[in-house]
């Protein structure tokens, strides 16, 4: 996911992204503690495509035009 991405969608739509990907980075650890993991590296792109949109919502709030 990539910044530009994340300029065209709304602050509704962020905080709906943001919260699908903080849901899916709870269900890869509860994978992780069991074992079952299959993809470590996604642990880390989610934690920093969580950190992109909190960005954006950030930036969005202090400027809303």
């Amino acid at each position: 996911m990539k910044m530009s991405e994340l300029k065209d969608l709304t602050l509704v739509e962020l905080q709906a992204k943001s919260r699908d990907l903080r849901q899916e980075l709870f269900n890869l650890r509860l994978q992780k503690a069991g074992s079952r993991l299959e993809n470590p590296v996604r642990l880390r792109l989610l934690r920093r495509d969580i950190a992109r949109v909190e960005t954006a919502i950030t930036a969005r709030k202090k400027n809303p035009a």
